[in-house]
């Protein structure tokens, strides 16, 4: 069972409101990456965004076991510009210690910086999603504890973005991000953002990567049954979750478009 490229594959696959969960899916070895990445995008992408890179020193070793796992030489941020996905390291001190963020390589983040991420706990980088340690921490843990070299695990999730942008780092409270949304427009002015997102072990070092490949399209593009599921879920996240996504600014011109006809 796959996950697919790009957003219409990912979002039957994507939580659709509700309580947080996970959602992994097992993926092979032919599924980890994107194939045929746009690497001209992806250099161009770094040289704007140099701060997208943060490593520490404990990012060396298994970086360069990533790099080697690609096929390029160097270590993690080569190994970020020679595929579509950011890429993440996480280790642990030792067992029983929290996985923290030791190195990452973002050329696309969803309204992050990895320079305020760097060197954090697993729980600590989560802690701006509502419901993160009540409904998701445990498991997370034990599944970061537990996983095995070799096995690949994938899931998504979705956002609802005023631009179209790769890089998305919005300053702009909802209510002027998505100020020119209505029901008439929403099909050009909202955009759908996918993150496809993987976990596996690395087997020498030991460090987990976590991978994070970036989809977006305008919401009108989208299959009519994904923009149902979009509609149904931005009126249901959990109590504090859309206040974060800023759905009470987009949730009646999303819900509105829905119930149209053919989208654009």
């Amino acid at each position: 069972m796959g996950l697919g490229f790009g957003v219409d594959a990912l979002l039957p696959k994507a939580r659709g409101g509700g309580q947080l969960r996970m959602g992994l899916v097992r993926l092979s070895q032919g599924d980890w990456l994107q194939p045929d990445p746009n690497l001209a995008a992806r250099a161009a992408a770094f040289a704007d965004w140099p701060q997208g890179v943060q490593l520490t020193d404990a990012a060396d070793a298994p970086g360069r076991e990533l790099a080697q796992m690609i096929g390029v030489e160097g270590a993690l941020p080569e190994a970020a510009r020679a595929v579509h996905e950011d890429m993440c390291l996480l280790t642990q001190a030792s067992s029983g210690e929290p996985y923290r963020l030791i190195g990452a390589a973002v050329a696309w983040p969803s309204d992050w910086h990895p320079s305020e991420k760097i060197g954090l706990p697993l729980r600590a980088l989560h802690a701006p999603i509502v419901g993160y340690e009540e409904q998701l921490a445990s498991g997370v843990d034990r599944f970061m504890e537990t996983l095995k070299p070799g096995a690949i695990y994938g899931r998504c999730n979705w956002f609802i973005a005023a631009t179209g942008a790769r890089r998305w780092l919005e300053d702009r409270a909802p209510q002027e991000a998505f100020a020119h949304v209505t029901a008439d427009n929403a099909g050009e002015t909202l955009f759908v953002r996918s993150e496809r997102q993987t976990l596996r072990r690395l087997p020498e070092t030991g460090a987990i990567v976590f991978t994070i490949g970036i989809y977006a399209e305008p919401l009108g593009k989208l299959d009519r049954g994904n923009i149902a599921m979009l509609a149904g879920a931005a009126a249901s996240l959990v109590v504090g979750e859309g206040d974060r996504r800023g759905a009470p600014a987009y949730a009646d011109a999303l819900s509105q478009f829905a119930k149209q006809g053919t989208p654009l």
